[in-house]
């Protein structure tokens, strides 16, 4: 502690890793740990803060320590073979769906090379989060602290916010370094982490995913780059659908607090040599209480357009890939991938209180295929054209009026009015009774004399 905040580390500035590793319990090798204490007295300095008080580039390093950890890259062989799958399934996907093809070539990337480029994006989802963290941290150590040191305390808020933010941006680097060993394309976990319009495997996860599958390693291949165009043509195809998943993700990250009770709790016994408890609430999701209901309803309208996106990926994936032998059982173990998640995205799930899980994939498949049966492709993908043409969940329960609606526009007819669209066209056509009456001469607010225009 004397070394963290006097700056008295050696010559070199350096801090002894292997005393920090016996103090830290926190599962980080001595040079992570360089790293992460080199970062906490740059916050003490007050050198290197970010304005909002958490380490972005923290959470960076952490992640790419870990995406890195095997040194492995793309080889030559695999980029061929997966740049050949692409290239067919980009022929596959123009039989199954009239969305066009991509502006910008598919791309095989490493673990590193999967954290840079989604990085943004889970700095956007977890900000929120983030914020409370140490906006929370620094009210409880304004509680806790006696009364002769609140001058003191009231002075370091941004050095409470950094320290609170720090630790939360390592936890969350450690998430999205773990996750990076798990995902297989960029379209893996549901949401548009990628820049929008790019496709992208990784060749190191692919083969650990179809390590115990029994099926051939060309099929599998076929299967997979046609699921990540097929993910990718839609959000670029559908600009609109980025910005309103991203809206719906922020909305509910935005309703996120910190338990404060718990963080208290937590505060008045915590030991600062057994940092693993504070380690362990961050990843259990202690410090984060229950949904409230406006996040339960966020949630629901997150799951429902997650599950509409799946739904499509893979009635279109299925029908492109129907010529592979083993179609069936590798959409299969898809499917139950994307129910179940990894051990990453567990701990995402904790740390964020954020669930990627489309619970109703199913459903909003069934539907999707029921829809491609009765109007065909063509009408089928033109409900991606705009948002208000989107099924509503209540199609997904039952697509029988989607589809009665989208026969009617393929004959020409009007279709049926809803409560909302009569009340709508009452309004305007003022026949509802709201529209102002014509002015009168009582209505004038001025007096005239009946012999002299003048007012008097």
């Amino acid at each position: 502690m004397r070394q963290l905040f006097g700056g008295a580390a050696g010559a070199d500035g350096q801090v002894d890793p292997e005393q920090l590793a016996r103090l830290s319990g926190m599962e980080i090798d001595p040079a992570m740990m360089q790293a992460v204490m080199r970062q906490l007295q740059g916050a003490f300095t007050g050198a290197g803060n970010d304005p909002g008080g958490v380490s972005w580039d923290m959470a960076k390093r952490q992640a790419l320590h870990i995406a890195n950890q095997d040194g492995l890259g793309v080889t030559d062989g695999q980029r061929t073979d997966l740049d050949q799958a692409f290239a067919l399934a980009a022929l596959w996907l123009g039989e199954a769906t009239t969305i066009s093809d991509l502006a910008t070539p598919p791309r095989t990337l490493t673990r590193g090379g999967w954290v840079e480029e989604t990085l943004p994006v889970w700095q956007e989802l977890a900000e929120p989060v983030a914020t409370s963290i140490a906006d929370a941290l620094t009210a409880t150590l304004s509680e806790q602290a006696p009364e002769e040191m609140q001058g003191l305390i009231e002075g370091a808020g941004r050095l409470m916010r950094t320290v609170g933010g720090s630790l939360f941006a390592s936890q969350l680097g450690q998430v999205i370094g773990r996750l990076s060993t798990e995902v297989v394309s960029g379209g893996d976990v549901g949401i548009p982490v990628m820049p929008s319009g790019e496709a992208a495997i990784l060749p190191q996860n692919f083969a650990d995913f179809g390590r115990d599958l029994e099926v051939p390693a060309d099929q599998l291949a076929l299967y997979i780059a046609t699921r990540e165009l097929a993910h990718a043509r839609l959000f670029r195809h559908a600009r609109w659908l980025r910005l309103h998943v991203m809206s719906q993700v922020t909305d509910f990250a935005r309703g996120i607090h910190v338990d404060t009770e718990a963080l208290e709790e937590l505060a008045s016994r915590f030991d600062p040599s057994e940092p693993e408890e504070l380690r362990r609430a961050l990843e259990s999701g202690a410090l984060i209480p229950a949904r409230s209901e406006a996040q339960d309803a966020a949630l629901a309208r997150m799951e429902n357009v997650l599950a509409m996106i799946e739904g499509w990926v893979e009635v279109v994936t299925e029908a492109a890939t129907s010529r592979l032998p083993s179609t069936d059982r590798i959409s299969e173990a898809v499917r139950r991938r994307r129910a179940v998640g990894g051990p990453a995205e567990q701990a995402l799930k904790s740390l964020l209180g954020l669930e990627l899980r489309p619970r109703r994939m199913r459903e909003a498949a069934a539907m999707w295929r029921a829809v491609t049966d009765a109007v065909g492709i063509a009408a089928r993908d033109a409900l991606w054209d705009y948002p208000d043409l989107m099924p509503s969940p209540e199609d997904i329960d039952d697509p029988a009026a989607l589809i009665a609606r989208l026969e009617a526009r393929a004959r020409g007819e009007e279709p049926v009015q809803d409560e909302f669209d009569a009340a709508l066209e009452a309004l305007l056509a003022g026949e509802d009774g709201s529209a102002p009456d014509a002015p009168t001469a009582s209505d004038d607010d001025s007096d005239t004399d009946p012999e002299d225009p003048r007012p008097v």
